[in-house]
């Protein structure tokens, strides 16, 4: 089996659900649930760290990635966090 950047995708809790509990349209209201609901299915992920490196390594700003929200994100990369997510995964 070849391994890519992306194998671990397969092996993803996300697989089965809906693409776009991943996507809600705000952080607040009824986003929040939605949010949380996403947040739910990463929590239980076997390859969420694999997952939230993908995104801070590729810059995707929208969406729940490694049961993180955008601005999660970002405050990982301002602080420096980012380092230490990316030795973990």
């Amino acid at each position: 089996m070849e391994l890519t950047a992306t194998s671990w995708l397969a092996r993803a809790a996300c697989q089965d659900e809906d693409p776009e509990l991943f996507f809600p349209i705000s952080d607040m209201g009824p986003g929040a649930q939605q949010v949380a609901k996403a947040k739910a299915v990463c929590a239980r992920c076997p390859v969420r760290a694999e997952c939230l490196s993908y995104a801070l390594d590729n810059g995707l700003g929208n969406g729940i990635f490694g049961g993180t929200t955008e601005l999660e994100r970002r405050k990982l990369v301002r602080t420096g966090s980012a380092a230490a997510q990316h030795r973990v995964a």
